[in-house]
């Protein structure tokens, strides 16, 4: 990206640039004060020079604890594919910790959800999802227990859309999936290794097999620092009445 930042300011940020990329991803810079004197600039002008790469996503300042460098975001596809396909096109190493599982009777929300009567047995888990050992995702899943049976928590470890079709020959072909910024609560923040004042992108979803069966529902939340989210995007022919 091609920066409009006047002499000075231009040059400072030539010389983050060549910081930064010393500097593995996800490392805190020097302090302001630091590199004011290393460089003999004015505090004012190497923060408009930082100011330009936090906008350019090469930067991400965490308010009480400095400035970091960034990891490369992941490219989320709204469409039916799994976390691990999603990091393994970007080459990074998809990871897995299952942090819950339970197996319990499916309350009135649950069964309305997955379309089965009240009190079936459900299971329900909680994973970490980490791309390249770094945690990005929870997602708490249910499913109904008749379609997963045998399924136990060290099956979880990698992915569960693989792992359906190999094992229990499920094939997830539809869905759908609501997006909105939330703020994580303290145990997700934990989770994630965030504060609870980072933003970050909540989805929940629900997925359909080729028999039109409503196998699950996930929520998940995303780290807002690691993913963007695209969406392929067509017009709708206008219906015109008569």
């Amino acid at each position: 990206m091609h920066s409009s930042l006047p002499g000075k300011a231009a040059e400072i940020r030539a010389l983050l640039l060549t910081l930064i990329d010393s500097l593995p991803q996800g490392a805190a810079l020097p302090a302001e004060r630091e590199l004011a004197v290393r460089w003999n600039v004015a505090r004012m002008t190497l923060r408009r020079a930082v100011d330009d790469l936090v906008i350019e996503d090469l930067l991400v300042r965490r308010h009480g604890s400095g400035t970091y460098t960034t990891r490369p975001k992941v490219a989320k596809w709204l469409g039916m594919t799994g976390f691990s396909a999603d990091l393994r096109r970007r080459g990074m190493t998809p990871g897995s910790r299952t942090l819950e599982f339970r197996s319990e009777q499916a309350s009135r929300t649950a069964a309305r959800r997955l379309g089965i009567p009240v009190g079936d047995p459900v299971l329900s888990f909680t994973r970490l999802r980490l791309a390249d050992d770094q945690p990005v995702v929870v997602e708490q899943t249910t499913v109904p227990g008749s379609y997963v049976p045998g399924l136990e928590a060290e099956d979880l470890d990698g992915s569960l859309y693989e792992l359906l079709t190999s094992r229990y020959g499920i094939e997830l072909v539809s869905g759908t999936s609501t997006l909105e910024p939330v703020l994580p609560d303290v145990r997700t923040a934990g989770w994630l290794g965030i504060p609870p004042t980072q933003p970050c992108l909540a989805a929940r979803s629900v997925g359909l097999d080729r028999h039109e069966r409503v196998f699950g529902y996930t929520s998940a939340v995303y780290r807002g620092d690691c993913y963007a989210f695209t969406a392929e995007l067509r017009m709708t022919p206008t219906v015109r009445g008569l």
